[in-house]
């Protein structure tokens, strides 16, 4: 895990904690942490308050805590498209060329998981930082309300938004009004984090990457490709 820059390390550890919180992510605490390091100090700061949170926490109560957190009816939903589209047929679409531009840089998810699930577009956007970088951009606002969501339900997750947002460009909307007015502005310009000089992380260093399952030989994955 040499050459990557903190912004690209940031969004693989926020990928990571922002999946289902399995025995793997508890197995993989000490690798999480010796990566911090790779990462921008404002959210190497944040993800190690979570990976803290993780490692005082029961798995069965973090696990109970995450699904409680991240759904559709408290409005703190993990899946980008429904944030701009809600459960429409135009999220189908939408679905459709996520997939699509996957497919353009090589890449295979497996069909268990929808290609708009929040760890998969990071994990995407560390292989191909550009393209990612401009896959999250276009769904900046929903990003910032599911921040500003999570934040206002008081949960240890919001450090994990927050660290994942010092990696995109420009300041972060500090209320929802402010976010829909990003959404009619558009995003700043000028890249933040993503697109810092690149920092190698040293020898001996694996990140675990999200488990999401791809066709992409360099990175093993616990999952089948579709």
């Amino acid at each position: 895990m040499t050459g990557m820059s903190p912004g690209t390390v940031t969004r693989l550890l926020a990928g990571r904690c922002l999946e289902y919180p399995d025995s793997r992510l508890y197995a993989d605490l000490p690798a999480l942490r010796e990566a911090l390091r790779g990462a921008g100090p404002e959210a190497a700061a944040l993800l190690s308050g979570f990976l803290d949170h993780v490692a005082a926490t029961e798995p069965l109560d973090l696990g109970a805590h995450y699904t409680s957190t991240f759904d559709t009816r408290n409005r703190r939903c993990l899946y980008l498209t429904w944030w701009a589209d809600g459960d429409t047929r135009r999220r189908g679409l939408s679905l459709v060329r996520i997939k699509q531009t996957y497919r353009d840089h090589g890449l295979e998810y497996a069909d268990e998981e929808l290609p708009d699930f929040l760890p998969v577009a990071l994990d995407f956007a560390a292989r191909h930082p550009e393209a990612g970088t401009a896959l999250l951009e276009e769904h900046r606002v929903g990003l910032e309300l599911l921040r500003l969501a999570v934040t206002a339900a008081d949960t240890p997750y919001t450090a994990v938004l927050e660290a994942l947002c010092t990696t995109l460009p420009g300041p972060s909307p500090q209320t929802k009004e402010e976010a829909k007015a990003m959404a009619r502005n558009g995003p700043p310009q000028e890249l933040v984090g993503i697109g810092s000089p690149l920092e190698p992380l040293g020898p001996g260093i694996d990140l675990p990457w999200p488990t999401v399952g791809t066709s992409a030989p360099a990175v093993p994955s616990e999952r089948p490709s579709a």
